[in-house]
């Protein structure tokens, strides 16, 4: 009975407060030497692929590619998400995604510019736990 009762107690607790076990990684993205298309074009095509291949194998909950009109106190065009749906899913991250990485056919890149050419991250927040 005081299992149950401590059960009951932390379950209201946790829906009160709203949390999730969602956790997501965030990446503010830069384009460097007006090179967009080129930055684009490889998320489009890399980034964006990695990750639906990701859901269909059950390895993360969603994603979202983001843009946006950089400022001068916010230089960044994209914002890159990656949302988990708990913490085991994050944890495996980096070995689900190079799995998918050495079982595709190596980078797309729009004329042969190489990432470090047309972008740049300019902060990267990992582990952003969901209130929601």
């Amino acid at each position: 009975m005081k299992t149950l009762i401590a059960f009951f107690v932390i379950s209201i607790t946790s829906l009160s407060y709203g949390q999730t076990e969602k956790i997501s990684m965030i990446d503010y993205v830069q384009v460097l030497n007006s090179n967009k298309p080129e930055a684009l074009f490889y998320y489009q095509n890399n980034w964006e692929q990695l990750r639906i291949k990701a859901i269909e194998k059950g390895y993360i909950h969603s994603y979202q590619l983001l843009e946006t009109e950089p400022t001068e106190t916010e230089p960044y065009s994209f914002i890159l998400i990656t949302t988990y749906k708990n913490q085991l899913q994050f944890d495996a991250s980096e070995t689900n995604f190079n799995t998918l990485i050495e079982a595709g056919n190596g980078l797309k890149l729009m004329n042969k510019k190489k990432p470090g050419e047309f972008r740049k991250i300019i902060s990267h927040n990992s582990a952003v736990k969901h209130w929601n």
